[in-house]
């Protein structure tokens, strides 16, 4: 059998079923940033690409289109969890801070004379 100049044989090329499909809705954590600054996210071990995500990102995402070695999404939503998550979040109140006896630029500015009474002696 010959082969041509720059060309790689690596075996019969097999149909192998991919775990996404185009259409369906994932919950996924972004879990690496591409060259290309898209968020990386992995279903079931297939890579899905998602433009506009940030790494550590919860999101629902929507296949748009699968490739032999990779998948495309889009952004539909944050991940529910990620919700209740930011939800909670948000119910924590300043009054619910414990709150030091004195504050940082009080403690700076003490911290400054101490430092500056140490150098006078």
């Amino acid at each position: 059998m010959a082969f041509r100049r720059g060309f790689r044989r690596f075996g019969p090329r097999m149909d192998i079923p991919k775990p996404v499909r185009a259409g369906e809705e994932y919950d996924v954590e972004i879990s690496e940033v591409g060259s290309r600054g898209d968020g990386i996210a992995r279903v079931k071990n297939f890579v899905v690409f998602v433009a506009g995500a940030k790494q550590g990102e919860k999101v629902k995402i929507k296949i748009t289109d699968v490739r032999d070695r990779f998948a495309i999404g889009e952004k539909v939503s944050a991940a529910e969890g990620a919700v209740a998550t930011e939800e909670a979040a948000e119910e924590v109140t300043e009054e619910e801070v414990p709150e030091t006896e004195e504050t940082t630029e009080e403690a700076t500015e003490a911290a400054a004379e101490e430092v500056k009474s140490e150098e006078e002696e």
